[in-house]
C-alpha cells in the first residue's frame, strides 16, 4: 500500500541574543512603567486639599477660600493678620516649589539642589546681593508691612509643616525639603522681579562704552538714539494724529539724504542681532491703556494690562482674590509675596508696563596696591561681603564681594573686564512695598499717595474708577546727577557723577481726565519733546504705542472683546516698512538671484500681519537682521561662533540697543553716506544683498530650512517654548509637563508681543460698569501639580486669544464656585507648637 511522504517543520527557535533583547525590552518597559507609576502616586499624593476643612495652626479665626471654575481663590478672613496667613497657606498649596525656587535663584543658592551648572548664575547672584538688599528693605519696611510678610511666610510654613510627608513631586526628584520661609523671601523675590525689569541696562552701558571707543561719537550717538517722532507720550495730546515730532527723529541730515530713491514711506523698527541659531533675538515688552466712558459701548472706562515677561512652567502670576474688612481685591499676585500687584478692588482698577528708567549707574573705581579706593575724601578700605556657595556633590565656593561707596564691584560678572567696576543701583537704597495701599485705595488721590512709595521697578501705571475717571502716573525712584546720564561708566574716583537726589513724585509725568480720553503706554518715551526730566536713557522704540493709538484713536465705541483683540493685535508696521523697503532695492538692483525676486514677491503684497503661516515676516525680520549685519560688521568686526568668545570681544553683535530699529530705520528711510558700506555703490545694491544674504542656501541659519521660501512660516521661527525646567527633562512625564514647543503669531514688536521665550504673563481687562464683566487669564493655569486640572486649563485660551471673566461680587463669587474650603484655627497644642518653629 503506498503512503502520502509528509514533512514536518519543527518548532522555529528564537535565537538567544533575541530573547535577551526581549527580555531587556521587557525590562524596560517595566521600569519605565514603574518610574511613571511612582511619578503618579507621588504627584497625586501631593494634590492640595480643595473642599471640605482643615485645621491650620497660627489662624485667629476660620478663613474661607472659595475657588471658581479655573482653581481662582477668593480668601475672605476676619482680619488682615489672617488674611495674609491664608493667602501664603494657599498659594504654597498651589506654588509651593515654585516659590522655593525663586527664591532660590533670587538669592543664588540654586547650585545646593541643582550642582555646578548654575555656580555662575549664583556667583552672579551674590555678588548683586539681592538678599542683602532685601535684608535692608525689611528693616525700612512699615509696622504694618512687616506684620504682613510675617503672616504670610507663617501660612507658607503651616502648609510646610502639615505636607513634609507629602510635598510636591520636584523636592522628591531634586532630593531636598524646603527650608522655612522667611519674611526676608518675600522681599528676595520681589527683587528678582527688579532685577529682571532693571538690570539688562547694565550689560547695555559696557557696550555702549566699547561702541563709542571704536566708532566715535558721531557714529555712536546714531546708533544709540533715544527718541522717535513715532513716539508716543501719554501726557502729550495730538491734535492731528498724523503730526510729525520732527525733534525725535535724530537723523533728519538732509545733506546725507543723497541717494535720490523714494523716501515717502514713513519710518518704523526692528531689532539688532534679530537671528540668534536662527530665532529673532527676544525683546520683552508690556502694554496697558485706558479709554475713558466716551469711547466704550458702556459709556463706563475699560483698562486693559498685558505684561510680557519671560516664559516659566507653572507661569509667573497666580491669581487671587483677597478680602478682609475694607480690602477686597482681586487680580494677579507674585507667588512669595502678600498683596494684588495688578487688579482692581470695589472702586478702581490699574496695570502696569516697565518705565525704564536710569536707576544703574557703573562706577571705575581706583584702587591702589594696599587694596583701598580713592574717593574725594582720600583712600578708604570697602567693605568686604563674604558670600558661601553650597553646590550639590561638590565643595563649597567663598565669594568675596569688595562693595564701595557706590556699591558692590562687579567686574566678575562680565566676561573680558578687568577694571574694578562698582555698582549703584536704587535697589541697594531699599525698597518700599506700597501694594496694601494699592489693593486699599478708593480714588485717584488715595492711588497716587500710594504709588508714590513705590521705589522700584518705576511703572507706567494707568487707573480707572467706577466714577468714569481714568488717570496714568509714572512712578519710581529716579535719580538726578551731577553730571551725565549713565549711559556709560564714569570714574568713581571724584564726585563729578554723583547722584545728587531724586527726581520729586510730583515731578514725574501723569495727566488725569485727558479731554481725548484715551492714555496708553508700551515701555516708550513718557516725556514730553521740551522735557528736562532724564528719567531713562534707553526707552523702547515707539511701535507698540503708535499701534495702539492708531487702534483706539479710530473713532469706535470699544467693549471688552475689543480690548481682547487689541491685545491680541499681531500687524507689524515696522516690518511692512521694512519690507517694503527690501522689495524696492531688489527690484532696481542691478543683478538680483532669482531667489531674491521670489523673496521680493512674497513680500510684495503683504498687509503686515506677523501671522505664523506666513513667509513675509520671515523673510522681512530675517533681511533686517542682515542690514543689520552688513552695516556694523565692517566697523565692529564679525561675531565669533562661540558665545563665550562673542561676549568677551567687541563685534557687530556687541551693539544692543532698546531703539536699535530706530536706528535702522533712520538709515533706511534717510540713506545717510556715512553708513553707507564701501563695498556697496548705493543703498538699493546694500539691501538687496541683505535679502541675498537672508535667502542664501548656505547661510547658517538656512541649513534647516525649508528649501521653498514660501515655506518660511513664521511660526516656525519665531515658536514658543513653555518646558517645566524639571518634569520636562524626564521622558513620557515631560508630554504633560509643559506645552512645549508651537508655532505663534506676532512678534517683539507686535501689540501682542511675544518671542520664544516671552509673551503676555496675563491679559487683563477691567469693565468699570460691571467688575463682574471684568477679564483675566494667565498663560498655563494656576496650579504646580502636573495632575491637578488647573495646571494647563488656561493654556488653550492663552494661545488662542480668548480669555474668562473675573468673578468679583459676593454674588458672581457663588454663582462660580467648584470648590470650597474651610481653614480652621488649630489645636492649642498645634498652636504652640508651629510658634516653636
Amino acid at each position: 500500500m503506498s503512503t502520502l511522504a509528509t514533512t514536518t517543520v519543527p518548532a522555529a527557535r528564537r535565537s538567544p541574543a533575541l530573547r535577551i533583547l526581549l527580555w531587556v525590552v521587557l525590562v524596560i518597559v517595566i521600569l519605565v512603567a514603574g518610574v511613571a507609576a511612582c511619578a503618579y502616586l507621588i504627584a497625586r499624593s501631593a494634590l492640595p486639599q480643595l473642599d471640605g476643612s482643615l485645621q491650620v495652626p497660627g489662624l485667629s479665626a476660620a478663613v474661607t477660600v472659595t475657588r471658581d471654575q479655573h482653581g481662582v481663590p477668593t480668601i475672605a478672613a476676619a482680619n488682615t493678620e489672617d488674611l495674609f496667613f491664608a493667602q501664603g497657606y494657599v498659594t504654597a498649596q498651589d506654588r509651593l516649589w515654585q516659590m522655593d525656587i525663586m527664591r532660590r535663584a533670587g538669592a543664588g543658592e540654586l547650585s545646593e539642589i541643582l550642582g555646578p551648572d548654575t555656580i555662575n548664575f549664583d556667583r552672579e547672584q551674590r555678588i548683586l546681593g539681592l538678599r542683602a538688599a532685601a535684608k535692608k528693605s525689611l528693616v525700612l519696611a512699615s509696622a504694618a508691612d512687616q506684620a504682613n510678610f510675617a503672616a504670610y511666610a507663617r501660612g507658607v510654613n503651616a502648609f510646610i509643616e502639615q505636607h513634609l510627608s507629602r510635598l510636591p513631586i520636584e523636592f522628591r526628584i531634586l532630593k531636598y525639603r524646603p527650608q522655612p520661609w522667611q519674611p526676608e523671601n518675600s522681599i528676595v523675590v520681589a527683587n528678582l522681579m527688579v532685577k529682571d525689569l532693571n538690570y539688562y541696562y547694565v550689560p547695555d552701558i559696557l557696550n555702549h562704552e566699547k561702541v563709542l571707543a571704536r566708532l566715535g561719537p558721531e557714529l555712536t550717538a546714531d546708533l544709540y538714539v533715544n527718541r522717535s517722532w513715532h513716539d508716543r507720550p501719554p501726557t502729550v495730546m495730538r491734535e492731528d494724529i498724523n503730526e510729525e515730532d520732527t525733534q525725535g527723529d535724530s537723523d533728519d541730515d538732509d545733506d546725507d539724504d543723497d541717494s535720490g530713491m523714494d523716501n515717502s514711506v514713513t519710518q518704523h523698527r526692528r531689532p539688532a542681532p534679530l537671528w540668534v541659531q536662527g530665532q529673532p533675538e527676544a525683546v520683552n515688552g508690556s502694554n496697558d491703556w485706558v479709554v475713558s466712558g466716551a469711547h466704550t459701548v458702556t459709556g463706563k472706562p475699560l483698562l486693559s494690562n498685558d505684561m510680557h515677561l519671560g516664559h516659566q512652567m507653572p507661569n509667573l502670576w497666580y491669581e487671587a482674590h483677597l478680602k478682609s474688612g475694607k480690602l477686597d481685591v482681586t487680580g494677579v499676585t507674585l507667588p512669595g509675596m502678600p498683596y494684588v500687584i495688578v487688579g482692581h478692588n470695589q472702586r478702581i482698577a490699574w496695570g502696569f508696563t516697565n518705565v525704564g528708567p536710569a536707576v544703574t549707574d557703573v562706577y571705575i573705581e581706583n584702587f591702589n596696591p594696599q587694596g583701598s579706593y580713592q574717593t574725594p575724601q582720600g583712600w578708604v578700605q570697602p567693605e568686604h561681603r563674604a558670600e558661601v556657595i553650597h553646590v550639590k556633590g561638590q565643595p563649597d565656593i567663598t565669594v568675596d564681594v569688595k562693595v564701595t561707596r557706590h556699591g558692590p564691584i562687579v567686574t566678575d560678572i562680565f566676561p573680558g573686564e578687568t577694571r574694578p567696576l562698582a555698582l549703584r543701583w536704587t535697589l541697594y537704597d531699599g525698597l518700599h512695598m506700597p501694594f496694601f495701599d494699592v489693593d486699599t485705595a478708593q480714588n485717584w488721590e488715595e492711588f497716587r499717595r500710594a504709588f508714590a512709595q513705590l521705589d522700584a521697578p518705576g511703572q507706567n501705571v494707568v487707573y480707572a474708577d467706577v466714577d468714569g475717571n481714568i488717570g496714568y502716573q509714572a512712578t519710581g525712584r529716579v535719580p538726578i546727577r551731577a553730571a551725565g546720564d549713565g549711559s556709560v561708566p564714569v570714574s568713581g574716583a571724584d564726585d563729578a557723577h554723583e547722584w545728587t537726589g531724586f527726581l520729586p513724585f510730583d515731578k514725574l509725568p501723569r495727566v488725569y481726565n485727558p479731554p481725548s480720553g484715551i492714555i496708553a503706554t508700551a515701555n516708550g518715551r513718557i516725556t514730553p519733546d521740551d522735557s528736562k526730566l532724564a528719567i531713562s536713557m534707553e526707552w523702547e522704540a515707539p511701535w507698540r504705542t503708535a499701534r495702539i493709538y492708531h487702534v483706539l484713536e479710530s473713532g469706535r465705541q470699544f467693549s471688552p472683546a475689543d480690548m481682547l483683540a487689541l491685545q491680541n493685535d499681531v500687524h507689524s508696521e515696522n516690518d511692512l516698512f521694512a519690507a517694503e523697503r527690501f522689495v524696492y532695492a531688489v527690484d532696481h538692483a542691478a543683478k538680483p538671484s532669482a531667489r531674491a525676486k521670489q523673496a521680493a514677491d512674497l513680500m510684495r503684497n503683504w498687509d503686515g500681519r506677523m501671522l505664523a503661516s506666513s513667509a513675509a515676516p520671515t523673510l522681512a525680520v530675517r533681511s533686517a537682521e542682515e542690514l543689520m549685519r552688513l552695516l556694523l560688521e565692517p566697523r565692529l568686526g564679525s561675531a565669533p561662533d562661540d558665545p563665550k568668545k562673542r561676549e568677551e570681544t567687541l563685534n557687530w553683535k556687541t551693539y544692543h540697543w532698546e531703539m536699535r530699529t530706530v536706528w535702522l530705520q533712520n538709515v533706511m528711510l534717510h540713506q545717510p553716506k556715512r553708513w553707507l558700506p564701501e563695498r556697496y555703490p548705493n543703498y538699493d545694491e546694500l539691501l538687496a544683498a541683505a535679502v541675498e544674504a537672508a535667502v542664501n542656501e548656505s547661510h547658517a541659519g538656512a541649513a534647516s530650512a525649508p528649501k521653498d521660501l514660501a515655506s518660511w512660516h513664521w511660526g516656525g521661527f519665531n515658536p514658543v517654548e513653555i518646558d517645566h525646567p524639571v518634569l520636562g527633562k524626564i521622558p513620557f512625564v515631560s508630554r504633560w509637563a509643559g506645552p512645549g514647543v508651537k508655532e505663534q503669531s506676532g512678534s517683539s514688536y507686535t501689540v501682542k508681543a511675544v518671542g520664544r521665550h516671552h509673551g503676555p504673563s496675563e491679559r487683563f481687562t477691567a469693565n468699570l460698569d460691571d467688575l463682574d464683566q471684568s477679564t483675566l487669564n494667565t498663560v498655563t493655569g494656576q496650579a504646580g501639580n502636573f495632575l491637578s486640572p488647573y495646571y494647563m486649563d488656561q493654556w488653550k485660551a492663552w494661545y488662542e486669544g480668548t480669555t474668562f471673566t473675573l468673578p468679583f461680587t459676593p454674588k458672581a463669587v457663588d454663582a462660580g464656585k467648584a470648590h470650597q474650603l474651610m481653614l480652621e484655627p488649630g489645636s492649642g497644642r498645634q498652636q504652640a507648637k508651629l510658634l516653636e518653629r
